[in-house]
């Protein structure tokens, strides 16, 4: 059985320039906090590092905090602002397509009495920056809008989302886990203030991630402690997990893979719409869509039945079967996306490694698969 991973989005493969530079990184067996020359030793290994993430994002080295992963991020980002503010009643704004690492916080902040918005997408995935505006009242303190969306790759209009919360006086967040590594994401030109990444996301290890915090702003510790990470992170920092990060940041430095993986991609939707015709649907943005990223449905069939079929190809489905039910994605019921569509959802994402075979062999099956009555 041929192997073939498509399933770049919910996570990379270890880099082998990362996995040295991790190697490398256990002989800082040292407290990167104590003041002995192990400690100092451990500290410049954790500095180099920060550095490495920074100008990825074109940030300062003290304004990038590490944390366990992507999702610690968010819940900093999100809950350390709500609690450095200090009222309960606070109004958050996000999407209605983001990743539970953000809908999850929201609803748990919520349950204090903070007042949150889902703002509303289009059939494309992306929001309406005008509903932002209307949507931001005296009391909001954050606006927190993903880069891009992890099933169906839609970016969203960042910037200009930035820019309309900036005017008003609002602090501006993004979830840029699955942007990170595939497009630019320099924080000054998307006009954040937070903007949470994940290791994993881009070939570097899970269980470590960061949250870029503009210098002067405030954050209660989501983890209390000593005061590490400049008091906003307690834990003593894994400078074995932090030198992988930076490491696929260095890496991630080299956006050039992802002209050949937006072929790749194209080389499949044009070939699987040739031959599969009215059978097949996109969804997401056309224009503005990760490079890697392709999600489309199979109507009338289930995204399982058919991954199931694809035996040896590693790839994601867009809705769940629970007792021979099955339930569309939040994301997909969010777009407005129908029930004979959303079924059949299918995410294959492309990374570094995929080969046109791999992508032609798939395009065979999945013909082969789809075309059966």
């Amino acid at each position: 059985m041929t192997r073939i991973y498509l399933d770049y989005n919910a996570s990379t493969p270890v880099e082998p320039s990362v996995a040295l530079a991790m190697q490398a990184a256990t002989e800082a067996y040292g407290n990167p906090s104590s003041a002995h020359w192990a400690g100092a030793s451990a500290k410049r290994r954790l500095d180099r590092s920060r550095g490495h993430v920074a100008a990825l994002l074109g940030c300062l080295p003290q304004e990038i905090v590490f944390t366990g992963g992507g999702s610690e991020s968010n819940n900093l980002a999100l809950k350390g602002l709500y609690f450095a503010q200090g009222n309960r009643a606070a109004h958050i704004i996000t999407s209605a397509v983001e990743h539970p690492a953000i809908l999850e916080p929201c609803r748990f902040l919520e349950r204090l009495g903070a007042r949150v918005t889902y703002l509303p997408v289009d059939f494309t995935g992306r929001i309406d920056p005008t509903d932002l505006e209307s949507a931001i009242t005296p009391d909001t303190i954050l606006v927190s809008v993903m880069h891009a969306n992890n099933e169906v790759g839609t970016i969203q209009p960042i910037e200009e989302c930035a820019r309309i919360a900036r005017s008003r006086g609002v602090l501006f967040h993004t979830d840029a886990a699955q942007s990170v590594g595939k497009i630019r994401t320099r924080v000054n030109e998307l006009g954040a203030d937070l903007l949470s990444v994940a290791g994993h996301k881009l070939y570097g290890p899970k269980g470590v991630g960061a949250l870029y915090v503009r210098s002067g702003i405030g954050l209660e510790p989501v983890i209390h402690g000593h005061g590490h990470e400049s008091g906003r992170r307690a834990g003593t920092e894994s400078v074995m997990l932090a030198a992988g990060l930076g490491a696929a940041c260095a890496l991630a430095e080299d956006l050039s893979w992802t002209q050949r993986a937006r072929e790749l991609r194209d080389r499949m939707w044009n070939a699987l719409r040739e031959r599969l015709g009215d059978r097949i649907v996109l969804n997401g943005h056309a224009e503005y869509r990760l490079p890697n990223t392709l999600n489309v449905s199979v109507v009338g069939r289930a995204g399982a039945e058919v991954l199931a079929a694809l035996e040896g190809v590693a790839a994601s489905t867009g809705s769940a079967c629970h007792s021979g039910r099955v339930e569309l994605s939040p994301v997909l019921r969010a777009m407005g996306v129908g029930a004979a569509a959303g079924m059949g959802a299918i995410r294959f994402s492309l990374g570094r490694g995929t080969t046109r075979e791999e992508i032609e062999t798939t395009i065979d099956r999945m013909t082969e698969i789809v075309g059966q009555p």
